[in-house]
């Protein structure tokens, strides 16, 4: 019997209201090349985990390493979707 892998995609950004020179910066390149219709860009990180099928709560575990690893909860929020 094969065991089905699971992928966990991790979205990193900002908080609203935390400065983001990167997405200031993108977005006056994107206004410079004669784009206009740009208000505002936000930028942001993906991670893509491939989980094993263990025992145990992987979307905790997830969770987990998120608030400890790839995020800072103090200016970054974090959403995960699950995919089979």
């Amino acid at each position: 019997m094969k065991t089905m892998s699971k992928k966990a995609v991790v979205y990193v950004r900002l908080k609203d209201g935390v400065l983001d020179p990167q997405g200031v910066t993108i977005q006056r390149a994107i206004l410079n090349m004669g784009y206009d219709m740009i208000d505002s860009v936000r930028s942001g990180r993906f991670f893509e985990l491939e989980l094993s099928s263990g025992n145990g709560d992987l979307t905790g575990k997830v969770d987990e390493i998120c608030q400890k690893l790839l995020a800072n909860p103090v200016i970054e929020n974090f959403t995960v979707e699950y995919k089979e």
